[in-house]
């Protein structure tokens, strides 16, 4: 057991699907258990434009909807992109320093590649380093350009990437955490989706936000945190090099709660209609959730002890 030092918290900017919004981010990330980021202030904003087209969540959660950029059919050319990342990064120097990135599907893509750029000097030349990546159904961009930048070297940000084994992003999944030092892979058995963890992936998910929580020197950030305990991993297996290929941790996620949403692609479970209500999209359980205007940004703000 170690203890998380007082005055250690950190900031992690979270980056949603195509055509939703960060309250629906943040709805989904409420299914998890509240400790996993009890020392972690979570950052919901909405995409720079405006959804272009429909939605998969229509009717299922409320609009607006946004996106960060557009893309053709074979996901090799891109629309705005250029003009996202400036905002991002805009957003990250202004609204920072954060500390990591969390995404799902479009947001993991574009998380990974703005990780990429800053560990080859592209982007965020003045911001830290970032510590740590949350990949939900992310995947590479296509485009030889921005893959000989990006991924040219194995990120060295501690990452752990959520794979469905029915998500239609599976393949372009695992071909992201390659890009990764040491990836911490967690698979479930739904599609492109938020999986609901069962408590092995728990205890992981606490153990790897611990061990990057006690090796991380954030108390000159001024953040507060709240008394908890929480379990270290062992240090070998924060980077592990065998015959120059990378070695990653993986285990299998066994649900057996089918509610979970998907959210592109794929349809929503029935189950899932009651994130219509105005109560739940601010309030998820154990936790405080406020909405700063202005740009509908929704912060996620955890408060208890580890368990």
């Amino acid at each position: 057991m170690g203890k998380v030092a007082e005055g250690k918290r950190m900031k992690m900017l979270c980056l949603h699907g195509f055509r939703t919004s960060g309250s629906f981010l943040q709805k989904q990330i409420s299914k998890w258990d509240q400790s996993i980021f009890s020392h972690f202030d979570m950052v919901f904003p909405d995409g720079l434009f405006p959804a272009g087209g429909k939605s998969d969540i229509e009717g299922i959660f409320p609009p607006p909807y946004f996106e960060w950029f557009q893309f053709n059919k074979e996901f090799t050319e891109y629309t705005n992109l250029d003009e996202c990342i400036t905002y991002l990064c805009d957003y990250i120097t202004t609204k920072g320093p954060f500390d990591g990135l969390l995404g799902f599907s479009q947001g993991a893509t574009l998380s990974a590649l703005l990780l990429g750029y800053q560990a080859q000097g592209k982007v965020l030349k003045e911001h830290p380093p970032m510590k740590l990546f949350v990949s939900i159904s992310g995947s590479k961009f296509r485009e030889p350009k921005i893959c000989d930048v990006a991924y040219k070297e194995p990120i060295k940000a501690k990452s752990v990437h959520f794979i469905g084994a029915k998500d239609w992003l599976k393949l372009p999944s695992e071909e992201l955490a390659t890009a990764f030092e040491n990836p911490l892979i967690i698979r479930h058995p739904q599609g492109h989706t938020v999986p609901r963890l069962d408590e092995q992936a728990i205890k992981k998910m606490k153990d790897w936000t611990s061990e990057i929580l006690q090796s991380s020197d954030v108390s000159d950030k001024g953040f507060k945190v709240q008394n908890g305990e929480a379990n270290v991993m062992e240090q070998a297996q924060q980077e592990v090099l065998e015959n120059g290929k990378i070695v990653h941790e993986s285990i299998d996620l066994k649900m057996e709660n089918k509610e979970a949403a998907d959210t592109e692609k794929t349809k929503l479970d029935k189950s899932d209609k009651n994130m219509k209500t105005e109560k739940d999209l601010v309030e998820p359980e154990n936790g405080k959730v406020e909405l700063v205007a202005p740009g509908m940004e929704s912060v996620l703000c955890f408060n208890q002890k580890l368990m």
